[in-house]
């Protein structure tokens, strides 16, 4: 019996440290950089001078469709708003097809949507940087900030938490 204890004492923290899973760290702002003409940053106080999106509420389903939680009463600025306040570092329209962003969170996750995606598709139309949800406001909201798009069928594949960096980048 004593040497099972010592067993059963380590499959106790083993069980224990699986169960903590560390929360994203929230973000207050975000930078836009790769190739872009000059570096852009959007912070959670900027957010008062873009137009607001709202959306009632927005099941989230993992890969494979699987109901994972509901984020409800979101409020929120189209990402294309913010993208826009960028100049991509291309003089030719025609390229801008060959651009894609990379959403990056605070923990490293990372989200790709094409210029084509938002700039081009009703798709760009349902892609939120999440400034209130839950009737949580701003600073207040745990998981800020949060990016989603609501058009996707996945939701969860592309709810982000904590975004912290956006790269512009080209596919070669």
């Amino acid at each position: 019996m004593k040497k099972l204890l010592p067993i059963v004492f380590i499959l106790s923290c083993c069980i224990v440290n699986a169960q903590d899973h560390p929360a994203v760290p929230a973000t207050e702002q975000f930078t836009i950089e790769g190739k872009v003409e000059k570096p852009f940053i959007f912070s959670l106080k900027d957010a008062k001078d873009y137009k607001t999106s709202s959306v009632d509420s927005l099941v989230i389903y993992n890969h494979l469709r699987e109901r994972k939680r509901v984020v409800k009463n979101i409020k929120g600025i189209l990402l294309k708003d913010i993208l826009q306040k960028v100049t991509i570092d291309e003089k030719n329209a025609k390229l801008l097809s060959e651009f894609y962003f990379t959403c990056i969170a605070a923990d490293g996750y990372k989200v790709v949507f094409s210029w084509n995606e938002i700039f081009n598709t009703e798709v760009g139309n349902h892609i939120l940087i999440a400034t209130e949800t839950d009737g949580l406001k701003g600073e207040a909201m745990p998981d800020r900030l949060q990016l989603l798009s609501a058009a996707d069928i996945a939701t969860g594949r592309r709810f982000m938490k904590g975004i912290s960096k956006i790269i512009v980048d080209r596919v070669k």
